[in-house]
């Protein structure tokens, strides 16, 4: 008899926990479909990263579904007053209101709601909402996948840098690391694309639109739904060193098991 995948010391059902994130998703797509254009005006954090009031308004309205129907699970936000740099709690929900909020600013479509469960310090399901692409998209909890990917045939897919498409978000100045990353692969990959979301990178691999991506200097709540996603489908997440990915990690690669190791393989190299 199968039984359901289940998560936490409470033993709640994944399947539960999933209708809840889909639920406080929909409460924040559906407030931002009708927010006026003031919404969206950008200012600048200390860092030099841009938000909006969007950004907080989405994130305040999915954590209180949150908290109302899985109040034992905290919420970590990309907007939450927190400690820079503190750890991510072994379990939790991770949410990027609107990852891609530069391209939201300008009313580009590549922008997208991304929350994530983290069980045990790993990500356990996801759920990414593309607004303006009308696109949502959420781990299967079936019970005979788990979140490392186990039992799961690795998909199809370019195998070798030369034959990949590559998406790259983060990168920086052409003298800083990423840079240097960046004009590697522009040599050695059969095409680079920057579409600047770092969620909707990770979806591109799981929907083939892209063989592979690189995510540089990414935040847990940029990347835990759609690293979920991608190991349930089969596909292998790393770490710059070659590692399974971990939050904290400079770099995440993701692809196939050959192409993200070589591609590991290069970050390496230019990390160091």
């Amino acid at each position: 008899m199968r039984t359901e995948p289940v998560v936490g010391p409470d033993r709640e059902p994944l399947a539960r926990l999933l209708g809840v994130a889909e639920a406080a998703v929909d409460a924040g797509v559906r407030w931002l479909a009708e927010a006026g254009d003031e919404w969206s005006r950008r200012r600048f954090k200390a860092s030099g990263e841009e938000v909006t009031a969007a950004d907080a308004e989405v994130e305040r309205r999915i954590t209180r579904v949150l908290r109302e129907h899985a109040p034992g699970i905290p919420v970590v936000g990309e907007e939450t007053d927190r400690e820079e740099g503190g750890s991510v709690p072994p379990r939790c929900w991770l949410l990027d209101p609107i990852d891609g909020t530069m391209n939201f600013t300008r009313g580009a479509p590549p922008h997208a709601v991304s929350l994530g469960l983290v069980d045990g310090g790993e990500p356990a399901l996801g759920v990414v909402h593309a607004p303006a692409l009308g696109r949502r998209w959420s781990t299967d909890p079936a019970p005979d996948t788990d979140t490392a990917g186990r039992d799961v045939p690795e998909p199809a897919g370019a195998r070798e840098l030369s034959r990949a498409v590559v998406g790259v978000t983060g990168a920086g100045g052409g003298g800083s690391p990423s840079g240097r990353l960046l004009a590697a692969l522009l040599e050695r990959a059969y095409r680079v694309r920057m579409q600047g979301c770092m969620s909707l990178d990770l979806i591109g691999v799981a929907e083939g639109w892209l063989d592979a991506c690189v995510c540089v200097g990414a935040k847990p709540w940029d990347v835990a739904a759609g690293a979920a996603l991608l190991r349930r489908r089969g596909w292998t997440v790393l770490d710059g060193d070659g590692r399974p990915y971990a939050f904290g990690a400079p770099v995440l690669v993701a692809g196939s098991g050959p192409l993200a190791r070589e591609l590991a393989a290069l970050c390496r190299a230019r990390f160091r």
